[in-house]
C-alpha cells in the first residue's frame, strides 16, 4: 500500500483522484490464525498493529461485528491525557500520549492529534490541595503540570464564568498544557489501515457467537461467517466484555456494562481553544474542529447493552455546562449518541492473559478507554505475544481485585460515577 503524502495527494488530484485505493481491503476470513482479535475497535485494532509491528506477527485476523468505527472509537469525547496521581498508573498513560505525540507518522495518517490542553477546574480549598497533590505526583514522574489561579484561568478561558457569584464559584485549577484531543475516527481508519498494510486481515461483519475448545483451551472463534481457529485469541469487546466472555464461561468478571452519552452543539466561531472539566459536578468540554461543542459527564445510572441514553443525563450535563460557560445557553444541541462501557470497580482496565489458556482479555476501561488506546494496544501485543504483561500493564492483571490490590485514582472506593 502507497504511502499518504503531500506528492500523493498532488498526484492524485492531476488523474482526478480515479487511482485511491481502499484504505484496507476486505477479507476474507482464513480456517485459521495464529492470533485472532475479538473486537475491532480502537483498542483491537492497535493491538494488530503492534502486534505486528513490534513482534513481526502477521497472521492475524481481527474480528468485528459490525464495521470499522461502528462503536466505542467513533462514539466518544476524544480527550487525550495523562495527568493521573498513583505511582502505577501515571507510567501507563504518560505512555500513552507520548504515543499519541507521534502516532500520525507512525501510521502514515493524520488522527488529528492536538495538543491543546486540559484544565481541570477546583472549587473548593480541599479539591485545590488535591489538584496540588496530583501535580506533584505528575512532576515527580517528569511529566509537567501547572497549577492555575482565578486570575490565570481568566486569561487562558475568558468565557469561563470565575466570578464570586458563580453558581460554583472556580478557586483555581490544574493544567496539562500535553494533553488536548484525537480525531476518533480516524484513529480508527489508521490503525486498520497500518495494521492490514502490514498483513492482518480485518474481517467486518463477522460477529463471534462462541469459542472453540479443547479441554479448558481456548482453540478460536465461532463466527457468523464460520470457525476461525487460532493458537492464541484476544477479546476487546469494551462493553459488550460480558457477554461475549459468557460465551466462553466466564460469568463472574468483576465488570458492569453502563452507558456513557455525549453531546454535541450546534457549530459556532471559535470559542474554547482547551479541554475543561468540571470539578463541582462531572462535566468535561471542548470545542471541534468543525466548531460544534463536544461535551459528555456521568454514565446513566443502571447497566444496560443499549447505545442510547436517557434525558436525566443530558439535563444534569446541560446544566454543569451552563454554570460553567453561561454564554452557551442560546447554543442549539445537535445530536447525542451513548457508548456502552465496561466500569471495573476501581475505574481502572484489566489488561491480562487468560483467565482460561489461549485466551487473552482487555476490558474495563471505564472513562479511560479512548486516550489508552495506544498504550493499551501496545501493552496487550506485548503481553499476547510474549504470554506476560508489559512493565506497563502490570499492574492491570485480573487477580489484583482477588488480591486488594485496586488502582483507585480518587481513593474513595466504587461508586456509580467512579472514573
Amino acid at each position: 500500500m502507497g504511502r499518504y503524502s503531500i506528492f500523493a495527494v498532488a498526484a492524485g488530484a492531476l488523474g482526478g483522484n480515479r487511482g485511491w485505493r481502499p484504505a484496507w481491503r476486505k477479507a476474507v476470513p482464513k480456517p485459521s490464525y495464529e492470533v485472532v482479535i475479538v473486537g475491532g475497535g480502537g483498542h483491537g485494532l492497535a493491538t494488530a498493529h503492534y502486534l505486528a509491528r513490534e513482534h513481526g506477527i502477521t497472521d492475524v485476523a481481527v474480528v468485528e461485528k459490525g464495521w470499522i468505527g461502528s462503536g466505542n472509537v467513533g462514539r466518544n469525547t476524544t480527550i487525550v491525557r495523562s495527568n493521573y496521581m498513583l505511582d502505577r498508573t501515571v507510567p501507563f498513560y504518560e505512555a500513552s500520549l507520548k504515543l499519541w505525540e507521534g502516532l500520525s507518522h507512525d501510521l502514515n495518517f493524520n488522527v488529528m492529534f492536538s495538543s491543546r490542553g486540559v484544565i481541570n477546574l477546583a472549587h473548593t480549598p480541599a479539591q485545590m490541595d488535591i489538584f496540588t497533590r496530583r501535580a506533584n505526583s505528575m512532576m515527580l514522574n517528569g511529566i509537567a503540570a501547572e497549577m492555575l489561579d482565578v486570575a490565570g484561568l481568566r486569561r487562558r478561558v475568558p468565557l469561563l464564568d470565575v466570578s464570586p457569584a458563580a453558581r460554583f464559584p472556580v478557586v483555581g485549577a490544574i493544567h496539562q498544557a500535553r494533553g488536548g484531543t484525537a480525531r476518533h475516527d480516524a484513529v480508527a481508519w489508521g490503525y486498520a489501515r497500518a495494521a492490514d498494510s502490514r498483513g492482518v486481515d480485518i474481517i467486518e461483519n463477522c460477529e463471534v457467537t462462541g469459542f472453540l475448545r479443547e479441554g479448558d483451551r481456548i482453540t478460536g472463534v465461532r463466527t457468523t461467517r464460520g470457525d476461525i481457529r487460532a493458537r492464541k485469541t484476544a477479546v476487546a469487546v469494551a462493553g459488550s466484555t460480558s457477554q461475549v466472555m459468557a460465551l466462553a464461561g466466564i460469568d463472574d468478571l468483576p465488570i458492569e456494562s453502563h452507558v456513557l452519552q455525549a453531546f454535541v452543539s450546534e457549530g459556532m466561531k471559535p470559542a474554547l481553544d482547551v479541554v475543561v472539566t468540571f470539578g463541582a459536578g462531572h462535566l468535561y468540554i471542548s470545542q471541534s474542529d468543525k466548531g460544534g461543542l463536544v461535551f459528555g459527564g456521568d454514565i446513566d445510572g443502571y447497566n444496560s447493552y443499549a447505545q442510547r441514553g436517557n434525558l436525566p443525563i443530558v439535563e444534569d450535563v446541560a446544566s454543569a455546562a451552563l454554570a460553567m460557560f453561561p454564554a452557551f445557553s442560546r447554543v442549539r444541541l445537535l445530536r447525542t449518541w451513548g457508548g456502552l462501557m465496561d466500569m471495573t470497580m476501581d475505574g481502572q482496565p484489566i489488561i491480562t492473559t487468560g483467565p482460561l489458556p489461549g485466551l487473552y482479555l482487555n476490558c474495563g476501561w471505564c472513562y479511560e478507554g479512548f486516550k489508552a488506546t495506544p498504550a493499551s494496544g501496545f501493552t496487550f501485543a506485548w503481553t499476547i505475544a510474549k504470554d506476560e504483561p508489559h512493565p506497563l500493564n502490570a499492574p492491570f492483571r485480573l487477580d489484583r481485585f482477588r488480591q486488594g490490590r485496586v488502582l483507585d485514582e480518587k481513593g474513595r472506593g466504587p461508586y456509580p460515577g467512579h472514573h
